[in-house]
């Protein structure tokens, strides 16, 4: 996949490796996926194995290594694809990217994806009990956006963690962004995505709705129905009453 533009030409070759359980007609259940891409804009380049929709190790060209998404994933083996190979690819990727800039540019449009945004809590909401704030990002083209968070209006900074960009099935990225929290009433959060070049920003917001406990919740149903059966108890001895009343009448 490919755009040219101001901006250049980003440039990502891909391998899609269907698995299934059992040769059947139905479409693939998994797809692994090894995507590198290249671009002018930073990062400059990116390399990530994914697994669906989740990714297992990113390749950190600074450092050379393959790193883990999860500290509980085991190491790559350094012998299936050797860090020499994919600095060399890495550079056929960049060589490529500036010669179809130099060719496409001014010529076919430059295609770009609208990031969506959806916040949510990691774990389930307590007001004045620590959590995070999930802000996922979908649909980014190029992988090239900033993610950043504000609290009323004020931006915030402090133990905000991202993860790298992850390939699609769509051949798009998806990213996350995470905040420490400690939610409370009429707090506001924001998820502000903004792409470089660009004077518009995609925006998502999460407020804390105040969650009943369920143990509460349990017992103010009980008492509800506790007293709907007494109110239709007594309207019933009511219409007892009356007929009687209305049989010696």
């Amino acid at each position: 996949m490919g755009a040219a533009g101001r901006s250049g030409v980003l440039v990502a070759g891909l391998l899609w490796v269907a698995l299934t359980a059992a040769v059947t007609d139905e479409p693939p259940v998994h797809t692994l996926a090894e995507v590198l891409f290249c671009q002018p804009a930073m990062p400059s380049l990116g390399l990530a194995l994914a697994f669906d929709a989740d990714q297992l190790f990113w390749f950190d060209f600074p450092g050379s290594r393959w790193t883990p998404r999860l500290p509980d994933l085991p190491p790559w083996p350094p012998a299936l694809e050797p860090p020499s190979q994919l600095l060399r690819d890495a550079t056929l990727c960049q060589d490529l990217r500036r010669i179809l800039t130099t060719v496409a540019t001014g010529k076919l449009p430059e295609s770009k994806g609208v990031p969506v945004a959806n916040v949510f809590p990691v774990q389930p909401l307590v007001l004045g009990e620590a959590n995070t704030l999930v802000c996922m990002v979908e649909n980014i083209f190029p992988p090239a956006v900033e993610i950043s968070w504000q609290l009323d209006g004020v931006p915030v900074t402090q133990g905000v963690t991202h993860t790298h960009y992850t390939p699609t099935a769509d051949l798009a990225f998806v990213r996350f962004s995470y905040l420490p929290v400690t939610p409370a009433t009429d707090d506001i959060y924001t998820c502000i995505i903004t792409r470089e070049g660009d004077n518009t920003s995609v925006v998502a917001y999460w407020v804390p709705q105040n969650s009943v406990p369920s143990e509460v919740l349990e017992t103010a149903l009980c008492g509800a129905a506790m007293a709907l059966g007494i109110l239709l108890a007594l309207l019933g001895i009511a219409m007892i009453l009356a007929a009687r009343r209305s049989a010696h009448g």
